[in-house]
């Protein structure tokens, strides 16, 4: 690597890491955010300059939070075969049966335990154990919040169980 190759990845290193520390900062301050709307204040959902998503195709948590952005995605835009595809992607076999019973008893979406499409989502890891690892999907309705209790087993990383 030539001396100029190294002092630019040397600044890119650096210019990545504060805004890592700026997103961080706004993560952790209450009341922080990157975007405000109207003279209310009234927090919106907005990505900060530099802000990232990762994961991993090998991870069964990774799988929860992808399925859930892309399905609600889907549905939000009215995309009923791709929300039909990722659900036989990512869901099991035994679940997606499951689904189709509860959906037909409560005339909802079995994946969003509702009858419309959540404003918002956020996948939070509750752990790991026996073969399966735990995730409760916080599903924001304009003021309101609903939790759902997903579960995905490890070695297919499909997953197998959601509850209320």
């Amino acid at each position: 690597m030539s001396k100029h190759s190294a002092k630019r990845t040397a600044s890119l290193t650096l210019a990545a890491a504060a805004v890592l520390t700026l997103t961080l900062a706004l993560a952790l301050v209450p009341g922080a955010s990157a975007s405000a709307d109207g003279p209310t204040g009234h927090q919106t959902p907005a990505a900060a300059p530099g802000s990232s998503v990762s994961g991993s195709p090998e991870g069964a948590f990774t799988r929860i939070a992808d399925f859930y952005g892309s399905y609600i995605d889907a549905v939000y835009d009215g995309d009923g075969p791709t929300a039909d595809r990722l659900r036989a992607f990512y869901l099991s076999e035994p679940l997606s049966a499951e689904l189709r019973t509860w959906e037909e008893t409560n005339h909802a979406d079995g994946v969003l335990r509702a009858q419309n499409v959540p404003l918002r989502w956020k996948v939070t890891s509750t752990g790991s154990g026996t073969g399966r690892t735990n995730a409760t999907v916080t599903l924001t309705w304009g003021s309101d919040t609903t939790e759902i209790h997903v579960q995905a087993d490890l070695a297919t990383r499909k997953i197998v169980s959601i509850r209320d």
